[in-house]
Order: C-alpha cells, then sequence, then structure tokens
C-alpha cells in the first residue's frame, strides 16, 4: 500500500490512503486532521508533530512525500495566483478550491506552461463533463482558470474567452414539518440535537453552524451573530425559544469555553464532516426517503417561513442572499400557493 503525502495549502498536508477502518482509525488519531469531501483527501498540519506520526502510523506502507506535483516553474505561477487571491481577500475555502483547480490542470496538461494551449483548458473542462461534475464545480474551475490566464497576464498567447456552462436550474430539497419533528426527534445525543434544531431553527449553513462562539448567541435580543459567513459578511439571523431552550441545556451539561461546539480538540470547533455525520444518521434512523443533506435543514426552514406568509425581503436577509432571484426559488417549492390550487381531476369528479 502507498500512502501519498503533499502540499495542498498553508499549513496543510494532503494524505491520499486507500479506504480501510482500519486506515481511518489510524489517521483520526492525528490532532488537527480533517477530512476534505470535495477532494476526497484527508488534510492534516504541515509540522513535524503530524509527519512523525504519519511516519509511525504507516511505517510498514510505502510513504511517499512530495512538496508539490507541479515543477518549480509553475511553483511560481501558483504562489502569484495565491498573491492576487489573497490581495482580492477572497476566503480561504475560495483561495483553497481556486489553487486545487489550477494544480489539477497543471497534473492533468503534463506540460510546459508556456507550452499550453486554449484546447488544453478545452480538454481538462470536458474531462470534468465526462466525470459528471457539477455545473458550479467547471464553473469555479473555469474562474480559477480565467484569473491565471486572463486576468494575472502570465500566459498571453491565447485569449481566455471561454464560454460558462450553462446553469442547471434544480430545485432543492425541502422537509415537511413532520419530517423535521421526526429527525429531531430520533437524535438521543444532546450535542447533535442542539446543532440540528439550531442550524434549522435559523437557517445555518453548516460552515456558520460549526463556527459558532457561545458569545454569539444572544438570548436577550432572541438573535443569533453570524461572524464572517459567506463571502466574509457578518449578519443576524433569528434563534428560536425551543433552541435556546436546548442550547442552555446543552451548555449545562458540555460546558463549552469558546466554541459552542468543540471539536475532539477543545480548542477547535467541531468538523463540518462530524455535523453532516450526525444529521445523516438522524435522517437513516427517522426513515427520511429524500435525497437530504444538512443544507437541506436550510432549505426547509426558508420554505417554511414562506409558507406561514413571511415576506420574502425578509427570508432574503435571514440568508444572507446577495439577490432576491437566489431566494425566489423557494417559490417554487413552497405548498403556500398550490394548495390553493384545486386539480381539474378533482373538480370533473366531483361535478
Amino acid at each position: 500500500m502507498s500512502v501519498f503525502v503533499c502540499d495542498y495549502s498553508d499549513g496543510l498536508l494532503s494524505v491520499k490512503l486507500p479506504y480501510s477502518l482500519e486506515n481511518v482509525k489510524k489517521i483520526r488519531t492525528i490532532n488537527g486532521r480533517k477530512w476534505v469531501q470535495s477532494d476526497k483527501i484527508w488534510c492534516i498540519p504541515n509540522d513535524k508533530k503530524s509527519i512523525d506520526s504519519i511516519k509511525k502510523l504507516f511505517e510498514k506502507d510505502n510513504i511517499i512525500f512530495s512538496n508539490s506535483l507541479v515543477d518549480d516553474r509553475d511553483n511560481d505561477i501558483l504562489k502569484i495566483a495565491k498573491n492576487e487571491i489573497r490581495l482580492r481577500n477572497y476566503s480561504f475555502q475560495t483561495e483553497k478550491n481556486y489553487l486545487g483547480h489550477i494544480k489539477r490542470f497543471f497534473e492533468f496538461c503534463d506540460k510546459k506552461f508556456e507550452e499550453i494551449e486554449k484546447e488544453d483548458v478545452k480538454k481538462f473542462l470536458l474531462k470534468y463533463v465526462e466525470e459528471k461534475k457539477s455545473t458550479n464545480y467547471i464553473d469555479q474551475s473555469i474562474s480559477a482558470l480565467r484569473l491565471l490566464f486572463g486576468e494575472l497576464g502570465v500566459n498571453s498567447d491565447f485569449e481566455f474567452d471561454i464560454k460558462r456552462p450553462k446553469r442547471e436550474r434544480k430545485l432543492p430539497s425541502v422537509l415537511s414539518k413532520d419530517e423535521v419533528f421526526r429527525i429531531i426527534q430520533s437524535i438521543d445525543n444532546l450535542k447533535h440535537k442542539t446543532m440540528v434544531m439550531l442550524i434549522y431553527s435559523a437557517g445555518l449553513r453548516v460552515s456558520e453552524a460549526a463556527k459558532i462562539r457561545i458569545q454569539d448567541i444572544d438570548s436577550n435580543r432572541n438573535l443569533i451573530f453570524v461572524n464572517g459567513a459567506k463571502g466574509k459578511k457578518d449578519r443576524y439571523t433569528i434563534l428560536s425559544k425551543a433552541a435556546l431552550e436546548i442550547s442552555t441545556q446543552y451548555l449545562s451539561v458540555y460546558k463549552p469555553t469558546n466554541w459552542l461546539f468543540e471539536g475532539q480538540d477543545k480548542d477547535d470547533h467541531i468538523t463540518e464532516r462530524s455535523i453532516q455525520r450526525a444529521f445523516e444518521n438522524a435522517a437513516v434512523k427517522a426513515e427520511i426517503k429524500k435525497d437530504v443533506s444538512v443544507h437541506t435543514l436550510r432549505h426547509s426552514f426558508a420554505t417554511h417561513l414562506l409558507e406561514s406568509g413571511i415576506d420574502l425581503r425578509y427570508i432574503q436577509e435571514l440568508l444572507e442572499h446577495s439577490s432576491s432571484k437566489t431566494t425566489e426559488i423557494y417559490t417554487h417549492v413552497s405548498e403556500k400557493d398550490f394548495s390553493r390550487i384545486q386539480s381539474p381531476l378533482d373538480r370533473i369528479m366531483q361535478e
């Protein structure tokens, strides 16, 4: 078995290893490790302690260390891209995603940078299409490569005028109020139940729920302060009485000190994957047949508010949507107006 350890982003190393329960158990013993679902890899801190742990845990295996999968010239270009991303004050997640797309492109091309042509970019994107990557994923890859070839001007041999894919219009999966209740009731673990109730009651993203601090809960005003959400924007959202009650109970039992939901390392917050896993287990236990994820709770929050008569503008503010068009999608899944319409079949049968 081979274990590949490479640079991933600032302060992190990626670890690729064959899946087995034993391997997962081993790597979970490393402090600060996390699973990156988008890239299907483990990440560990880039420090001597973590590297020594990898060597010891997998000493019987073939461990391959590589600083990068691209040459020195391309490393310089990656540094230019990274500096530009930081100057634009993009989020850490955007930086990681953009550099990941650029690295994968270099690996795919296997050419000197000066020899890369527009056709190489198209072939790379076509590979994503054949792998059935989402349009959002492909669109982000185009943005990363446009930054590299178009805006930074590091290669002026071709004009980067590649068209973006036509966006799919998929309606979000939404839980009924009864299904939300069944999921909550199926959870025995107090911490997990508090997380799920808080996410649904406030329409939080999973990343926002993971990073809530105790001081962000404003019980006097019944608000939750969301610090540095998507796009590095702060906002307030509502804190329900039921969520406040269970949060108070949770605080008295678990006694966290900074982060509301602490991870295995008490100085760090819980991982997004841990929240996702807790929700997935609850959905299975509640016998939910729909294809759902933690983000479905956010969609359900918005839809249920709309059905109860809350103005779309307020929902847009609570969800922190920059465009009202994004929020309007919930009008297509709400039962509020459809319930008033009688099918012509029912009219015929009644008459």
